[in-house]
């Protein structure tokens, strides 16, 4: 193939090609371990040869916004799709060599997380899901799970009562539910900290706002639709998380993991959204922000008052599930999983309910594991989400089923 730029929208259009390919060859081969679709395999190949066409300029990827260019890393996109090729074409051995080739301590790791589980009757599995079970993407909107992922993963899910995919990101229309590939019926899925979710069902439920508090979370969502239709923001809409629309709270990107932002602008556009707050909440009891340095989280408060306001965190979307599903942490072993110091609230959630709790954390940041520690003595760390999801592969093959 020629080498040519592409825009923004015809690669994200490459990638939703994939979709419904990656979702029938993963029920495939989780239903009975073959596939024969070459066609769909055929879908991903050229997908992967296209991406690769793609010019580069600094190792980064050129694409267009209407008459801009712009450079970005595209490196999850193509990875994924190299995987998944090598694992339809190859085998699942092929692809473990490529995985511990590219991780030096995999197969070290892997047999202490294996260890780690064993003798265990894990009832409740709840997890974070990018960089915790699922390869960090530069845009949620194509970080796409990869079929090998979704395997994985789904072999895990039967081996225990209730899988739980717990993320701050949005459930649904461009959510965690449209870009996982799983078989229905093997995972909860729950959006905005746990605010809201779907059941293995498939049956929608969320936890209730007041009128006065969706009103003027509406107010929000304008202003900034409004703010980003300017020229001078709208790439804010392209990195990162972009902008979401979340279940009482809403996501604006204000930089990505490869710092595409020059770093005054970005701490200009927080201060922009730090006045606009100001303006629709002067009391500071309606939203709590939170600023990770790349996205601003805004977040309703839990009800309570202004004085003892909160923002919703992991941890009530936790309770929430516990209550509502539920979950009955208490029974059994929970496996609480996550990457980030935002997902020590979950840790916290299932401690209060059950000691037992087993906690895998995908970091090497020593406070973060310190704090982890603390929290929660029977705790591991590894070094990546590929770590993680062999982990439990490998754990469930040598376990039956939990009921």
């Amino acid at each position: 193939m020629n080498k040519k730029t592409i825009s923004l929208y015809d690669f994200y259009d490459i990638i939703q090609r994939t979709v419904l390919p990656r979702k029938r060859l993963t029920r495939d081969i989780f239903n009975d371990g073959t596939t024969n679709r070459q066609e769909d395999i055929s879908v991903l190949r050229e997908a992967y040869a296209q991406l690769g066409c793609i010019p580069e300029r600094g190792g980064k990827k050129l694409l267009s916004i209407g008459s801009r260019i712009i450079s970005t890393d595209l490196g999850y996109e193509i990875e994924e799709l190299k995987r998944d090729v090598m694992y339809l074409e190859q085998g699942e051995d092929a692809l473990n060599k490529y995985l511990k080739e590219f991780h030096p301590a995999f197969d070290i790791e892997v047999e202490k997380g294996v260890a780690f589980l064993d003798d265990l009757s894990i009832r409740v599995f709840i997890s974070d899901r990018d960089g915790t079970v699922n390869n960090y993407c530069g845009r949620y909107l194509s970080s796409l799970q990869s079929i090998y992922n979704s395997v994985f993963l789904s072999r895990f899910s039967t081996r225990v009562e209730e899988s739980v995919l717990l993320t701050a990101a949005p459930l649904d229309d461009i959510g965690i539910v449209d870009i996982s590939i799983n078989p229905p019926g093997l995972f909860t899925y729950a959006g905005s900290k746990g605010r809201e979710y779907i059941d293995k069902k498939g049956e929608k439920f969320s936890f209730p706002i007041s009128a006065e508090k969706q009103d003027a979370l509406d107010r929000l969502n304008q202003e900034l639709s409004a703010l980003v239709n300017n020229k001078e923001y709208e790439i804010y809409t392209y990195i990162g998380s972009g902008l979401q629309f979340k279940f009482g709270q809403t996501t604006l990107a204000r930089q990505d993991i490869y710092s595409s932002i020059p770093a005054d602008k970005s701490e200009a556009l927080l201060e922009t959204v730090r006045d606009l707050i100001d303006r629709i909440d002067p009391q500071g009891a309606t939203f709590k922000i939170e600023d990770t340095g790349k996205d601003i989280e805004i977040i309703l408060t839990v009800e309570g008052g202004s004085a003892d306001a909160k923002d919703y965190d992991k941890g009530d979307g936790v309770r929430y599930l516990d209550q509502q599903i539920p979950l009955h942490l208490k029974r059994g072993t929970p496996l609480i999983c996550g990457d980030t110091q935002s997902d020590l609230s979950m840790v916290k959630a299932s401690m209060e309910q059950n000691p037992q709790t087993r906690v895998i954390f995908v970091t090497q940041d020593i406070h973060l594991i310190d704090q982890l520690k603390e929290i929660c003595s029977r705790s591991l760390t590894v070094s990546s989400p590929d770590v993680l999801i062999t982990i439990l592969d490998k754990f469930s093959k040598g376990r039956c089923s939990y009921v």
